[in-house]
């Protein structure tokens, strides 16, 4: 008689902070959510404000590996030419004003070396500052835009980093846009060399989806009157940590790196 060996699912959880960089109340509220244990990672903006500030803290309280990079290309200013001079993605200022539409399936040669540009600029930042992305995603989700999704991907792959996934778990994803999720999803690992995992809000989380497996949580923690943390995605004085403490009972934070 033949016995299969039964292998427990692995559960881990990334649960990630975006924004870090953004500002100076932002990068402490950043910190206090790494020591409290609610996030495991959190993605930079290397173009804003506080981004040298947000580079120190990582390095003296032990987060390299726990950083990645949150490619903007909608707010502040650029870090490189080329995109300055792309109507699509900058104002007459040279200022980030995107208006690629969000179903865009293509872009010119030239705005598309300006994406790439502009993306090797932000990673090179980071890496001067000593701090080396573990992992890409990026600012209002612009890299689920198909073209820009696959300039990320094809990069993230050149450093042998993952990339965050479009969401694909939660409601309000009607069968197009799954579609389109799924096939985004599969070219961003097809080219990236990572594999799929579960990404949602926390709000998915409140209205009782239960993933299981490797799962990414896209987080923006808030503050909370009482010294806890709350998030964007909720309703105000809901606790992120015991939603995360409910929702993912069995599953290890870990970092991107450790995925």
């Amino acid at each position: 008689m033949n016995y299969t060996l039964s292998v427990p699912r692995v559960h881990r959880v990334i649960v990630n902070a975006d924004d870090f960089g953004l500002d100076l109340d932002y990068n402490q509220l950043t910190l206090r959510a790494f020591k409290r244990g609610v996030i495991s990672s959190a993605t930079l903006m290397a173009n804003m404000p506080a981004f040298e500030d947000a580079c120190r803290l990582a390095h003296e309280h032990a987060l390299l590996g726990r950083i990645g990079l949150h490619f903007n290309l909608t707010y502040g200013e650029p870090l490189s030419p080329a995109i300055r001079t792309q109507p699509l993605f900058c104002d007459a200022k040279g200022q980030f004003d995107l208006n690629l539409p969000r179903s865009a399936l293509r872009l010119s040669a030239p705005a598309s070396e300006a994406v790439r540009q502009e993306l090797q600029a932000q990673w090179q930042r980071c890496v001067d500052q000593g701090l080396r992305p573990s992992h890409i995603d990026s600012h209002q989700h612009v890299h689920n835009i198909w073209p820009i999704g696959v300039i990320v991907a094809r990069f993230a792959a050149q450093q042998g980093v993952p990339v965050r996934l479009a969401r694909n778990l939660g409601g309000n994803i009607g069968p197009l846009k799954r579609l389109f999720k799924s096939s985004l999803n599969r070219r961003i690992c097809g080219l990236s060399g990572f594999g799929m995992i579960t990404v949602c809000t926390p709000k998915d989380l409140l209205d009782g989806f239960r993933p299981e497996g490797v799962v990414e949580v896209v987080a923006h923690p808030t503050q909370l009157a009482d010294g806890d943390f709350g998030d964007d995605y909720l309703p105000p004085e809901q606790s992120l940590e015991q939603l995360l403490n409910l929702a993912l009972p069995r599953h290890q934070r870990i970092a991107y790196s450790e995925r």
